[in-house]
């Protein structure tokens, strides 16, 4: 029988399946719906420095995934999440940040006994291998391998922004993951020294690693359900995709499928919410009403500006988020360095986004909350995902400081040299749409790029009619309900989902495991990805996520099979 059966490939599940099969007596059995993504087959978009066009692959995601940002906002759109073993860390950003240490102390107040500040760093210390930086903060022998791109190699925006940055009172650091300060950072990034994307499941998953005989790599397999006899768990039922279903048996279940998925899971396996399990007709072995609740984002929005030839980086295929500003909005009820900002050389893979620098922002230390809910207790339906944002107004109020803030910077007379028209943006649906790779597409891109290079003084009116059809800025800047308006439509995420399956003590009825990730009123069943998550971090959730994995690995070697 296997000891231990993780439930979903991802960030956190590959980490799991790598620590728990070094104990040769742990026999472990990893299922990823998705493909393979092998140390020695890597396809280029994923390898690739420049991680634009990996999530835009139908291939590397759940295509039929959508979710509704705000209420107003453009209703269900596409939301990109990773069906591939490495999850997440094979198609995101690569960004490799932590966040502020009071947001663990955050979690331990939460009820996530003993995941404070000082508990987790020797487990961010013990998963990197960080390049630039040694000392007590930093670690050099981890598997995942984070550097900062070399000074000389920033785009001449990026070079613009921060003497920018500088002139207004945000000085340039070095170490993102240095003391938490507000300023300007070169952003750490997690890269192989050759400079490609090293997904969980390369530098956990290592040639070496999957060589163990102890060690099951299961993929393109749908998990339907957790099996129960009783209150305990006992293996899953997995389905592939010829529909063949199979029935495989383990001391321990692992649930690790991702904030959106981990929950539909438990539902389908009937822990959740009694009344809305019933209505789907799924048998309820533990009423949990925490399931699926406390979904958390970093809501975003954008400030772009068409670069001029000479602010074009020189380097094209390297990565995009080249550096990154903290900053706080100082509002009533928020923490400092709640605010982040990306500054990108580039903006999308295509074309168009080659010509174009953005300052993408989001809140960093959000305060709204959604929800996940099932659709239907078929595995192949997509669950329904309602994100809710800006409903806290503290998240609003924010995010229009961000637009001004964005608007100030861009307009600054030290960019005068690498920014031409400055206008609002967002990852709305149309602009996904425009995206996405195919012929008909090209050739929009291609003849908007003819005339945007073409237009000289008539630049300004085309990118108004053809990009933010009739937005300006200045109007938003001018008119407080029209930038309300424009950003409640817009806000967009930025692929952080967080907190359905939330630590906390058994007594709380929104807390869905222990601080050991053990689901409340059931045995022999966890969850270890970022679900777990009490409050989202001020950080890009990858890292986190990697860490709490490296935890949840220690506590189940630690915890006796009863």
């Amino acid at each position: 029988m296997t000891r231990y059966l993780i439930l979903g490939g991802g960030s956190a599940g590959c980490v799991l399946a790598a620590r728990l099969s070094e104990v040769p007596e742990n026999d472990v059995c990893l299922v990823e719906a998705g493909n393979d993504l092998h140390p020695a087959r890597m396809p280029a978009a994923i390898r690739s420095a420049y991680p634009g066009r990996a999530y835009l692959d139908i291939q590397n995601i759940w295509r039929h995934l959508q979710a509704v940002m705000h209420a107003s906002s453009q209703g269900h759109r596409r939301y990109e999440q990773a069906r591939l073993l490495g999850g997440g860390s094979a198609i995101n950003a690569m960004m490799a940040n932590r966040g502020a240490p009071q947001d663990y102390d955050e979690w331990h107040e939460m009820g996530a006994d003993g995941w404070d500040w000082r508990s987790c760093l020797p487990y961010f210390r013990k998963l990197e291998n960080d390049q630039d930086h040694v000392g007590k903060l930093h670690g050099q022998d981890g598997p995942l391998r984070i550097a900062r791109p070399a000074l000389e190699t920033l785009s001449p925006f990026v070079r613009s922004m921060i003497n920018t940055l500088e002139h207004q009172g945000y000085p340039l650091k070095l170490d993102q993951n240095g003391a938490w300060k507000d300023g300007a950072y070169i952003g750490a990034v997690a890269m192989s020294e050759g400079g490609e994307r090293i997904p969980t499941s390369v530098c956990y998953l290592s040639e070496a690693v999957r060589a163990r005989p102890n060690l099951h790599i299961r993929t393109r397999l749908t998990v339907d359900k957790v099996l129960f006899e009783g209150k305990r768990a006992v293996g899953a039922r997995l389905v592939d995709n010829g529909s063949h279903a199979e029935h495989v048996h383990a001391d321990r279940v692992v649930v690790s499928a991702g904030a959106i998925h981990s929950p539909a899971l438990l539902m389908r396996s009937g822990i959740g919410p009694s009344e809305a399990l019933a209505s789907h007709g799924i048998p309820v072995v533990h009423h949990l009403p925490g399931v699926g609740g406390n979904l958390m984002e970093h809501p975003s929005i954008a400030v772009s500006t068409f670069l001029p030839k000479q602010a074009r980086t020189l380097f094209p295929e390297g990565h995009h988020e080249q550096a990154v500003v903290r900053f706080s909005s100082n509002l009533h009820g928020c923490t400092s360095g709640d605010m982040h900002g990306a500054i990108l050389s580039r903006s999308a893979w295509h074309s168009i986004g080659y010509r174009l620098g953005t300052l993408f922002f989001w809140v960093n230390k959000s305060y709204s909350r959604g929800r996940v809910t099932l659709n239907s207790s078929d595995p192949a339906l997509a669950p329904n995902v309602e994100f809710n944002m800006l409903s806290d107004p503290r998240d609003l109020a924010r995010l229009k400081q961000a637009l001004t803030f964005g608007a100030c910077l861009m307009k600054d007379a030290n960019m005068k040299a690498c920014s031409d028209v400055i206008f609002a943006a967002s990852y709305s649906p149309r602009v996904a749409s425009v995206a996405r790779p195919g012929i008909w597409n090209a050739l929009q891109r291609g003849t908007l790029c003819g005339l945007l290079e073409m237009s000289g003084p008539l630049r300004k009116r085309l990118v108004h009619s053809l990009v933010t059809q009739g937005v300006t800025l200045e109007a938003l800047l001018n008119d407080d309900a029209a930038m309300t308006h424009f950003v409640t439509s817009n806000v967009g995420g930025t692929w952080h989902p967080s907190g359905t399956c939330r630590m906390g003590k058994a007594s709380d009825p929104d807390a869905v495991t222990g601080a050991d990730g053990a689901v409340h009123g059931v045995e022999g069943l966890f969850v270890c990805d970022a679900s777990l998550m009490p409050s989202i971090p001020r950080a890009n959730t990858n890292v986190p996520t990697i860490m709490i994995a490296e935890r949840i690995a220690d506590a189940l070697k630690n915890k006796k099979t009863t």
